[in-house]
């Protein structure tokens, strides 16, 4: 499922028209962006959770020349499912 099919598929769950379900998708989609921004985490209760994980700097390789090559340390999001999504899904 794409983005576009998610917006239909909201509309049709929630009896909107796609335009409004397109601006609810983009606001949840935003407001979880910015909080993960800001270092924060989501959590959605039965659904999972949204948090910012560290990388640590390391050196890895390049499979072409063998050279060694310095990877900067940064910050990746991360989701991890909640117990009512993982018992949905099985």
């Amino acid at each position: 499922m794409n983005k576009n099919e998610l917006v239909a598929a909201v509309a049709d769950a929630a009896k909107l028209s796609k335009a409004d379900a397109q601006s609810a998708v983009d606001a949840v989609f935003n407001t979880i962006t910015s909080e993960l921004k800001k270092g924060g985490d989501v959590r959605l209760v039965g659904f999972g959770n949204f948090s910012v994980s560290k990388r640590a700097a390391t050196t890895g390789r390049n499979p072409q020349t063998g050279a060694e090559v310095k990877i900067p340390a940064r910050s990746v999001p991360k989701f991890s499912a909640g117990k009512g999504l993982k018992d949905s899904v099985n």
